[in-house]
């Protein structure tokens, strides 16, 4: 997180898996000046249960799995993966604003 620290000014909250809590919550917040929340499962719950904000990540991740070579783990450097996702995310967004314009004539 302190390499991308001045990459995103807009940045100003995250979300994490219960798994980050503990020190992390602090670090982030007096290192990087951001807000980690966290976002836990109920205990008296049992089997599988909605999370607030956990379902658009889940998504996100269907949604590039869609693409075959984002299904598994193909590229052997983190630059060319983080490439594919970027090119992902450009032909959703492009599909969906294609659908918008298309549908207001």
């Amino acid at each position: 997180m302190e390499q991308v620290k001045g990459a995103f000014p807009r940045l100003k909250l995250i979300w994490a898996d219960a798994g980050y809590s503990g020190k992390l919550v602090d670090w982030v917040n007096s290192v990087c000046g951001w807000m980690l929340e966290i976002v836990k499962r109920s205990d008296d719950v049992k089997g599988f249960q909605v999370l607030p904000r956990r379902w658009v990540v889940e998504r996100t991740f269907g949604w590039l799995g869609r693409y075959r070579r984002l299904s598994k783990d193909y590229e052997g450097l983190t630059e060319s993966s983080q490439a594919f996702i970027y090119a992902a995310m450009v032909h959703i967004m492009v599909k969906r604003l294609g659908r918008i314009k298309s549908s207001t004539k």
